[in-house]
């Protein structure tokens, strides 16, 4: 079962994701909270496995709360505006993916799912915006290294940045299913990274992916 944290300052909207979320068989709503300080306070209590974040809201933002939220809680935000800058600070404060608020109830179930198993939700149109997104912001850009990344793992990392997806790098890279998994997994444990969204960030800071692709 996927313990799930409801966000919003809005009541209506907590109890119409609490009902959406409740109705599937794998997910339960273990909580609700109003600004990111409840958040933060409830994360440490009831141990969420993803946490649907909000990100205007008062007291404390989404973005805030989400820099704070620790304990292995993965961050999905939910938002009223298309990747607008809001999103890239709640990406680089660690959220793993973002969804918008009319997103159908299929969808948005699914991105629990997907956000809850570690993967990233970001869309490749999504993860080429964000790098130019970043591109546009040269004075926030963190240096990064790659020590005890191999060659494979860096081609690998690369591909990700550029928004494939695992089926797509196996074709480019010629490798198995298996293969791939294994790669991410190790980029994941040496780069220290939550998920596929944090490894974007980190081959644009490291260097290896610009604005330009």
């Amino acid at each position: 079962m996927i313990r799930v944290l409801v966000v919003d300052d809005q009541a209506l909207l907590r109890g119409s994701f609490r009902l959406l979320v409740d109705s599937a068989t794998d997910l339960e709503v273990v909580g609700e909270a109003a600004n990111g300080r409840e958040a933060v306070e409830l994360v440490r209590s009831v141990s969420p496995d993803v946490v649907l974040m909000d990100i205007r809201m008062p007291e404390m933002d989404g973005i805030d709360a989400t820099g704070r939220i620790s304990g292995g809680a993965k961050v999905l935000i939910l938002t009223t505006f298309d990747l607008d800058a809001y999103v890239f600070a709640a990406l680089r404060a660690g959220a793993s993916g973002f969804l918008l608020k009319d997103t159908p109830p299929v969808e948005l179930l699914a991105g629990i799912r997907v956000v809850a198993a570690g993967e990233g939700l970001l869309a490749p149109t999504v993860t080429r915006r964000l790098i130019e997104e970043f591109g546009r912001r040269p004075e926030r850009r963190v240096t990064r290294t790659l020590e005890g990344v191999t060659g494979r793992e860096r081609e690998v990392l690369v591909l990700i940045a550029r928004g494939l997806s695992n089926v797509e790098i196996m074709g480019e890279l010629h490798l198995s299913a298996g293969t791939v998994k294994t790669h991410i997994g190790r980029l994941l444990g040496k780069l220290q990274a939550r998920d596929r969204a944090q490894l974007v960030i980190w081959a644009y800071e490291a260097g290896l992916v610009g604005a330009g692709g």
